[in-house]
C-alpha cells in the first residue's frame, strides 16, 4: 500500500499563507485582549477579522467552493486547521471555529438544496453565526443521546419544539439553531430523534444565560436555551424524520477531529513559548534547556505532537474514505485532548511563574484546551466505546471458532 504524506502544493500554499496571517494578523489582537473574545468586540472583531481573512485569501478552508470556501477534505484541512488554531482568534477570523465549522459540514452533506441556500450560504459567507442546540439538563441529552427529552409535536404545516437545552455553544448571536429533538419514543429509545433549523428570530426560542467556563475564546458563549412552543414549517425539517441521530454521526465524528487541529496549533504556540523560554533562562549553573528534567518535559512534548498528529492523520483518512471510523476518531480525540493539555501543562511548568501569569499566553491557553476532555465527548465515553468495540470483536471471533 502506498503511503504519501505530502500534500498538494495548493494546500502547502494555503497552509503557508495561513501560517502568516495568524502569526501577523490575529495573534496581536488575541494577545491585547488575553484571549477573551467578548472583551475583544464580539461580533464586531469576528466581522473584522473575517474580512481580512478573505483579503489574505484564507478563509472559510473547509466549506464547498461554491459557497465561497476552499473544499478541502479532512486530510488536508489538518494542516490548515492547526496553523489557524495557533492563535485562539484564529478559528474565528477563518470561519472555521466551533460550533459553524461542523454545521457547515452538517448542511453540506445532509440539507435539502433550498435549506443550503437559506442556512449554508450565510453561514459559509460568514454573514451569520449557528449554534448545535442538542445537550440538555440531567436527566436529559449529554453524553448518552438516547436521553434526549426536548420533544417536537406535528402541527398543521410544521413542528412545535418544546425543551430547555445548555451548553449551546454559540447561541448568543446565533442567526439560526440546529436543533436535535424528539419525534418518536420516550427518553432511553436510542431512535426517535430528528434535526430541526429553527432561525433564531423565531417566537418561542428564547437564549438565557450564559453559563461560566474556564474557555473565553468561543464567541457567543455557551448559554441556556429555551423552546416554548417554537414552530417550525415541515421544509425545515433537516434531512429525515426520526433520523437525527444517524445525522448526528455525520456532524461529531470529523468535528472531534477539526476540535484536535485546532487545539493541535494551541498547544504547538504553548510548546513553542516553553522551548523559547528555557533555551535562553539561565539557572543552576547553565541554561534551563541543558538540565535533564527540562528536557524530559521538552521530549515528551514532541512526543506528544507527534504522536497527536499521527493518529488525527489516521482518523482523517479513514474518514475520507467514507468510513464512519469512529473507533478511529474516538482514539484520535481521547489521545489528543489528554496529550494537548499535557503539552501546555508541561510548558507551564518549565515557564514557571511567568507560565501562571498573564505574561505569556500558556495560562489561558491551559483553561482553553481543558474542556476538551469533556467537549463532545468525555474520554471515558469514549474509553468506553472503544472497549466495547474491541471485546465485542472478540466475542465474535470466539463464537466464529
Amino acid at each position: 500500500m502506498a503511503i504519501d504524506l505530502e500534500y498538494d502544493p495548493h494546500v502547502v500554499t494555503l497552509i503557508e499563507k495561513t501560517r502568516a496571517f495568524t502569526r501577523d494578523y490575529v495573534l496581536p489582537i488575541e494577545d491585547k485582549f488575553v484571549g477573551n473574545v467578548a472583551d475583544a468586540g464580539g461580533d464586531t472583531c469576528r466581522v473584522e477579522m473575517q474580512a481580512a481573512a478573505k483579503d489574505a485569501g484564507v478563509f472559510a478552508p473547509h466549506a464547498p467552493v461554491e459557497y465561497g470556501g476552499h473544499g478541502l477534505n479532512m486530510s488536508d484541512r489538518a494542516p490548515v486547521f492547526e496553523e489557524a488554531g495557533y492563535s485562539l482568534f484564529g478559528p474565528i477570523a477563518l470561519n472555521l471555529g466551533a460550533p459553524d465549522e461542523g454545521n457547515v459540514h452538517l448542511l453540506a452533506h445532509v440539507a435539502s438544496a433550498a435549506q443550503k441556500e437559506q442556512f449554508l450560504a450565510p453561514l459559509a459567507h460568514g454573514d451569520v453565526r449557528s449554534a448545535f442546540a442538542m445537550t440538555e439538563p440531567a436527566p436529559g441529552v449529554g453524553s448518552d443521546p438516547s436521553a434526549l427529552m426536548t420533544t417536537a409535536t406535528k402541527v398543521d404545516g410544521g413542528w412545535k419544539i418544546d425543551g430547555h437545552k445548555w451548553f449551546i455553544t454559540g447561541a448568543d448571536g446565533a442567526g439560526f439553531f440546529i436543533v436535535m429533538a424528539r419525534t418518536s419514543g420516550k427518553p432511553g429509545d436510542r431512535g426517535g430523534a430528528t434535526m430541526f433549523l429553527a432561525p433564531a428570530d423565531t417566537p418561542g426560542i428564547r437564549v438565557g444565560r450564559h453559563i461560566t467556563t474556564l474557555d473565553k475564546a468561543m464567541i457567543g458563549g455557551h448559554c441556556e436555551v429555551f423552546f416554548e412552543g417554537a414552530f417550525v414549517p415541515d421544509e425545515n425539517v433537516l434531512g429525515a424524520v426520526d433520523e437525527g441521530f444517524t445525522y448526528a454521526q455525520v456532524r461529531l465524528g470529523p468535528a472531534r477531529m477539526t476540535h484536535v487541529m485546532r487545539w493541535l496549533g494551541a498547544a504547538r504556540r504553548g510548546h513553542d513559548i516553553a522551548v523559547a523560554q528555557v533555551a535562553k533562562r539561565e539557572g543552576f549553573g547553565s541554561v534551563l534547556g541543558d538540565l535533564g528534567m527540562i528536557q524530559k518535559m521538552v521530549a515528551d512534548n514532541e512526543i506528544d505532537i507527534a504522536a497527536t498528529r499521527a493518529l488525527l492523520v489516521q482518523a482523517c483518512w479513514a474518514l475520507d474514505q467514507g468510513s464512519k471510523a469512529g473507533n478511529e476518531t474516538s482514539i484520535a480525540k481521547t489521545f489528543a485532548a489528554e496529550a494537548i493539555f499535557r503539552i501546555v501543562d508541561r510548558g507551564i511548568q518549565m515557564c514557571g511563574g511567568m507560565g501562571v501569569s498573564d505574561d505569556l499566553p500558556l495560562a489561558r491557553l491551559s483553561r482553553e484546551v481543558r474542556p476538551f476532555r469533556v467537549y463532545d465527548g468525555p474520554s471515558e465515553v469514549h474509553r468506553w466505546a472503544i472497549a466495547k468495540r474491541a471485546v465485542g470483536a472478540a466475542k465474535r471471533a470466539a463464537r466464529d471458532e
